[in-house]
Order: C-alpha cells, then sequence, then structure tokens
C-alpha cells in the first residue's frame, strides 16, 4: 500500500480530519475529536497504528509479524502495523475500518448525530461529481 493510497481512504472516513498534535512526523486521523489512525509517514516502510478489539489485536499480532503493539499507545487497544507488503492491503484497510468503527461506536449520541449527517453530506457529494463527470464524458 503506497502513502496517497492510504492517505485517500483516511480521508474518505465520514468525518475525518488531519491533526498533528505529536508533532510533523505522525499524521493523526481523527473522527469527531478522536484517533482512529496515527501515520508515521516519514517511516520507511510505513507505519500505522489503529485502535483494535484486544482479542483481535493478539489475533493480529499472531497472524502477521508486522503488527506489534503500538508504541506510545495502549497495548490492549492499539496495534502498530509496519506496511511491507506482507500484509494484504484488504486486511489493512479492515483494520482501520475496524479502528474507525470502535471510536465511533463509544461517541456520544450527539456527536453520533452530526457524523451521521455529515456521512450522508459527503454521500450526496461523492453522487454529484459522479454525475457531474459522467456528463462530461
Amino acid at each position: 500500500m503506497d502513502f496517497d493510497s492510504l492517505k485517500k481512504f483516511l480521508f474518505d472516513k465520514p468525518g475525518s480530519k488531519l491533526e498533528f498534535p505529536f508533532g510533523p512526523d505522525t499524521l493523526v486521523f481523527k473522527v469527531m475529536g478522536k484517533m482512529f489512525t496515527l501515520v508515521s509517514w516519514q517511516s520507511d516502510p510505513l507505519r500505522i497504528s489503529v485502535k483494535c478489539d484486544p482479542e483481535e489485536a493478539i489475533i493480529l499480532r499472531e497472524k502477521y509479524p508486522a503488527v506489534k503493539p503500538a508504541y506510545h499507545m495502549s497495548k490492549i487497544h492499539w496495534n502498530s502495523i509496519t506496511l511491507d507488503g506482507t500484509i494484504p492491503d484488504e486486511d489493512i484497510y479492515a483494520m482501520i475500518n475496524e479502528s474507525f468503527r470502535l471510536v465511533v461506536a463509544v461517541m456520544p449520541k450527539h456527536l453520533f448525530r452530526t457524523l451521521e449527517k455529515i456521512n450522508e453530506k459527503q454521500k450526496l457529494e461523492k453522487e454529484r461529481k459522479s454525475t457531474q463527470s459522467e456528463k462530461h464524458d
């Protein structure tokens, strides 16, 4: 997985915002103010950290040598993934989706409702862009 594909996937998540609370070397993607993915974008190979269910975190660490307990995060709830090509992209996307889901699942209802509105707005915008590009083809 390359950096541009990863970044696009993260920005496409509803309500996704990029912040730099830990300095310029770590991209922190948040939804409604809560972290769901951290990207060590200057690492070679690229590294990300995602939130996990504690039992699933252990399973993923056993399945993939490129998955480790996350550095400077809760080792129970966060995994660090080295994007060295040993993990299929669809599995990485699934880990990010699960991280996003876990963060959204514990949001207060008012934030969840706001996120739903953002999601609907983003869907409408994508449909509008798709319709416009079809007209130009």
